[in-house]
């Protein structure tokens, strides 16, 4: 089972039975030395502590009821990490499974073989590897092709192909070879195997804090020092005023006013944002990696195999004067029936849009009737068909095919040179067709148009990225002719042209330079420079080792356009954490206007009307704040898992949305749910 199989049934689980199985490891970072990193929480820690002893020398329902509340608060703060952590553990006990400790055939100087463990294996190591053996370590095929099974990690059942000598020729230790003989290069070390590294990241135990989490971690730090000096200045107050609040209530005081709500589910919501990544199959190196493709405003995308198919596609018939579509579209399909390329079956499926059913056979049709097939050679540069009735049908090269044609008896026409020039210019490839009839010099029908098709809703999808305020360049290594058509038609705002590796370093620095922050993907040894100077550098998975080694993230499914999903993913969780943030900070305000009216209401009597709520007493309103102040951590929990739903809108409008929700909702929750809690605790025996 791979690590994403694993990580889709855990988010299937519900919510409580996950947080049953996480509540022990949640007790167990009660230890101040875990407390002590999340200085907010750390505060509510020593104020348990601190009630704890008071609730012990003078004891009454109030005091141990504060106490107790603010262990809980704790306990829901570390529950909050606990279950995303625990996600993580799922995935990393998953991949031990898969992780298989195999005997290798190392290669002697001398070229004989020696089977050693494979913890033994150094880099630059070369192994050999057949069919059904396991790959003992991560390296590249230096010699060899064969099929590969790598559901183990990936979780897709359908095997790969790897060979020497391209940009495929990467392979993972531990995943099994199917079919061949390949010889490979080790590249890691034992124990920093590609498995090794995902079991540390996705466990969290490599995980690290973003600048984005340490500035907040400061801010809420900040926050914490202000809510201390104010209600440290109420006591004196207080006194002054005639009014003794206990130190109990001050401390209970403080634990609501400060940013608790933030400062417990921070950790849960970045080790959700991995987690999230985990799920479609993209391993993050870092969280920073995460947090900086939420801040993206500049993605290179490579156009072949993500803007287009890369696979050229027949696009459209163009027949010559004097002859139908239709005997055209006839005489291309018949010349292509034995065409097992991606050209040759998008040209069978664009025929059988308009053949009628009587016209449409297929190749063993053609074989049992006598038909001899023309196979394609670079040679000839052309294929084709000869029929039973004597007629042959030929298609290929515009040069080729009037070359065949002059040679048989034909005349060189002008027609289908200007048809093919047409679609030169336009970005496409075409291909001459050209008959054969008996007893007839052979003419040439027209010429096929064959594209590089744009994939379906990519400009739709760059439409939404630019309403984010992302700018999308294509990189290509075709003419500026053909990239220009192909940038237009997929929507993208800027492309490069005749790109080398150094011209896409230089457009990656150019573009940092501005102070934008760049994603990019790559799968080659040459692309290795871009994607380590990238800020988001996503690597695919059937790359060179180079390649994943310059990424700060792997695409375990190796399809390039899932970097779009990735910086959806990172605006997500810093939106979730921008939100939570908010909410938490209103929360506090609002439970400042609801709490000191309550407390001081007897001292000061002018202060009731500012008692909206009516509060029953003041150990009512302040044990109703602190229950209300765990509990909403517990309510936010499923929130910081799955995230803030993310919509495609610039910054001042998520702004405008962030504060509307959850600022106002901030404000609004503390008066509702502490009336509400009031209206049950008030009951209590010495609470009334």
């Amino acid at each position: 089972m791979s690590a994403t199989t694993h990580a889709h049934r855990e988010q299937s689980r519900p919510l409580w039975s996950t947080a049953a199985a996480a509540l022990p490891q949640a007790l167990a970072k009660l230890d101040p030395r875990h407390a002590v990193h999340t200085p907010v929480i750390f505060v509510v820690w020593v104020s348990a502590v601190v009630t704890t002893v008071l609730a012990v020398v003078h004891p009454s329902v109030f005091s141990v009821s504060v106490a107790l509340w603010l262990w809980a608060t704790i306990v829901f703060a570390n529950l909050a990490e606990a279950v995303a952590e625990g996600r993580g553990k799922a995935q990393a006990d998953s991949l031990r499974k898969a992780k298989v400790e195999a005997r290798a055939r190392r290669l002697r100087a001398d070229g004989s073989e020696e089977e050693v463990p494979g913890a033994e294996l150094a880099i630059g190591d070369l192994v050999v590897v057949e069919a059904g053996q396991v790959i003992p370590g991560d390296g590249d095929v230096v010699e060899g092709v064969a099929t590969v099974d790598e559901s183990a990690i990936t979780g897709e059942s359908a095997p790969v192909i790897r060979e020497s000598g391209g940009d495929r020729c990467a392979v993972t230790g531990g995943t099994t070879v199917l079919s061949d003989r390949i010889v490979v290069k080790i590249t890691t070390k034992p124990g920093e195997s590609f498995i090794d590294r995902m079991i540390s990241l996705v466990e969290g135990a490599a995980r690290q804090k973003t600048p984005n989490e340490i500035a907040l971690d400061i801010l809420l730090t900040t926050l914490t020092l202000i809510f201390l000096l104010a209600v440290s200045a109420i006591a004196p107050i207080a006194a002054w005023s005639g009014a003794r609040p206990s130190l109990i209530v001050l401390v209970a005081l403080l634990v609501c006013l400060i940013p608790t709500t933030i400062g417990a589910l921070l950790s849960a919501i970045g080790i959700a944002g991995m987690d999230r990544l985990v799920q479609r199959n993209v391993l993050a190196m870092s969280g920073r990696a995460v947090e900086a493709a939420g801040d993206v405003s500049t993605l290179l995308l490579d156009k072949t195999g993500t803007i287009t198919f890369g696979n050229r596609r027949a696009s459209e018939f163009l027949p010559v004067a004097g002859v139908s579509v239709e005997e055209l579209t006839e005489a291309t399909y018949l010349s292509s029936l034995a065409d097992e390329t991606p050209e040759g079956r998008s040209i069978i499926d664009l025929a059988l849009e308009s053949l009628p059913a009587g016209a449409v056979r297929s190749s063993e049709d053609l074989a049992r009737e006598g038909a001899v097939v023309v196979p394609f050679t670079a040679q000839t540069r052309m294929s084709g068909v000869d029929l039973p009735d004597g007629t042959e049908v030929r298609k290929g090269a515009g040069g080729a095919v009037a070359a065949w044609v002059k040679d048989n008896g034909g005349r060189e026409e002008s027609e289908p040179v200007v048809l093919a020039d047409g679609i030169a210019a336009a970005g496409g490839t075409p291909l001459t067709v050209a008959v054969r009839r008996p007893g007839q010099p052979p003419v040439e029908l027209g010429v096929v148009h064959l594209k590089d098709v744009v994939k379906p809703g990519m400009a739709e999808r760059f439409a939404q990225l630019r309403a984010m305020g992302i700018r999308t360049v294509m990189i290509t290594g075709d003419n500026p002719l053909t990239a220009r058509a192909i940038a237009e038609e997929a929507g993208v705002d800027d492309f490069l042209a005749e790109a080398t590796p150094e011209d896409k370093l230089a457009l990656i620095r150019k573009e940092q330079e501005g102070g934008r922050l760049v994603a990019m993907t790559g799968d080659g040894t040459n692309d290795a420079p871009a994607l380590a100077q990238a800020d988001v550098g996503v690597a695919m998975n059937t790359g060179t080792s180079a390649a994943k080694e310059a990424g700060n993230m792997v695409d375990l499914d190796s399809d390039p356009t899932k970097l779009i999903d990735v910086v959806g993913i990172g605006k997500q969780l810093l939106i979730t954490r921008g939100a939570l943030t908010t909410f938490s900070i209103a929360n506090d305000v609002a439970k400042y206007f609801a709490i000191i009216p309550a407390m001081f209401v007897t001292v000061f009597p002018g202060l009731d009307r500012l008692n909206v709520m009516r509060l029953a007493s003041p150990e009512s309103a302040m044990l109703s704040a602190v229950i209300f102040n765990a509990l909403i951590i517990v309510a936010l929990i499923p929130l910081s898992l799955k995230g803030v739903a993310y919509r495609p809108l610039n910054a001042s409008q998520l702004l405008r949305r962030n504060l509307l929700v959850y600022g106002v909702g901030g404000v609004v929750a503390p008066f509702i749910g502490i009336k509400l809690i009031d209206l049950v605790v008030s009951h209590l025996p010495g609470l009334a």
